[in-house]
């Protein structure tokens, strides 16, 4: 259920397939939610391309920050579904970590987002190398860009396969931290409430 290559060969795979199709998610259980999760991520980078356009209008880039914004909270809707997974697994299989087992600042959801997006980012990495447009000195800044991607892909990958089975043997406390996020909560956004306050009035 919490195999590491397996989560880093789905992210590299899908990013892959999701550039030549529309985004889809084939799997079931506990790898659909993190492929979902991955697949927010996928959007949201996309998103975040087209907002830096020069040539989109003041239309089109107030659209594109609204799906950015709905994107990154569905993103970070799915990294606490991820945990929630994982606390419903340790209930289940009755694994309690005592309350004095060491705890990681960053929660095994965080750290598959962090996965998901290394895995995007050496996808659009690789494409810069292999542009015909682009000069020796562009290749090179990206094969040295992209050489550090990958040291930091396989030391996060191999340092959450060690918290996880930490986690499993009970050597490891795990908490879900909800990030409760107030921008798109219209009773926690002062614009939000304040304009629904005037327009009430």
């Amino acid at each position: 259920m919490f195999d590491v290559p397996s989560i880093t060969f789905m992210h590299e795979h899908t990013v892959e397939a999701w550039h030549v199709t529309d985004p889809y998610n084939p799997y079931d259980g506990w790898m659909e939610t993190v492929c979902q999760q991955h697949m927010y991520n996928f959007l949201l980078w996309h998103q975040e391309d087209i907002a830096r356009s020069p040539t989109a209008s003041d239309s089109e880039i107030a659209e594109v920050k609204r799906a950015i914004d709905r994107l990154n909270q569905q993103r970070n809707d799915w990294i606490e579904k991820i945990d929630d997974l994982l606390v419903d697994y340790l209930n289940a299989q009755g694994i309690c970590a005592s309350e004095d087992a060491p705890m990681n600042t960053e929660t095994v959801g965080s750290c598959i987002d962090r996965l998901s997006i290394i895995a995007i980012r050496i996808y659009h990495l690789r494409e810069q190398v292999d542009r015909e447009d682009a000069d020796e000195i562009h290749r090179q800044k990206v094969l040295a860009k992209l050489a550090v991607c990958e040291v930091q892909k396989k030391e996060l990958a191999d340092t959450l396969s060690r918290v996880v089975a930490e986690i499993l043997a009970g050597e490891r406390r795990h908490r879900v931290y909800r990030q409760f996020k107030m921008y798109n909560d219209p009773s926690l956004n002062p614009y939000l409430y304040q304009k629904q306050s005037a327009n009430g009035s």
